[in-house]
């Protein structure tokens, strides 16, 4: 059984969700993977997993966590500034490692992902997803808009103006903190 999942923000599309991994809580980095909090390392690998659904196709090994942290370095990269050739280069490196598999079957055509190492699978799903949101709505994938906050999303407003990872808490810090400008103001 796997611990719970400690992350503020869960749900995202794999690829967002690995960047959220990391997070800060009460000014203090916090990293499932690697850094600070409980659990770390294939723990926390396990934890993520199972939060997005790959727990039953990958084992949260040592070599999977090398090649999941390799594609979350390329992720961040890419998502802080697009088009960055080196991040591209380190992405496509993950996508070499897998492929999609098309086959018709007696219910219909299919696309499976194969891997000729399935350490390299959730890495390579994170890179894929991101590949599918770049095509979908490139200008949808944000970073939270709180100065303190590491989160990002994928926007699914209405009218795509969302800002916060959270309205419950990086919205209501904003607006605290221009309600406290204010008062301090007057």
């Amino acid at each position: 059984m796997t611990a719970p999942d400690p992350r503020p923000l869960v749900g995202e599309p794999v690829s967002l969700d690995l960047l959220n991994t990391r997070w800060v809580l009460d000014g203090t980095p916090r990293d499932l993977l690697t850094g600070t909090g409980e659990p770390t390392g294939t723990d926390g690998l396990a934890v993520w997993l199972a939060s997005t659904g790959l727990a039953a196709r990958f084992t949260a090994d040592a070599a999977t966590l090398e090649h999941t942290l390799t594609a979350r370095d390329a992720l961040a990269a890419l998502v802080d500034s697009p088009g960055d050739r080196s991040a591209t280069g380190r992405l496509n490196a993950v996508l070499d490692h897998g492929r999609i598999r098309v086959a018709l079957t007696p219910a219909g055509p299919v696309e499976e992902a194969e891997f000729a190492d399935p350490s390299w699978g959730p890495a390579w799903t994170a890179a894929r997803d991101y590949l599918d949101l770049l095509r979908t709505a490139p200008d949808r994938i944000r970073a939270c808009a709180h100065e303190a906050c590491v989160l990002h999303f994928f926007d699914t407003s209405r009218n795509g103006t969302r800002r916060w990872c959270s309205m419950a808490v990086c919205g209501n810090r904003a607006k605290a903190s221009r309600h406290y400008a204010r008062s301090k103001e007057g």
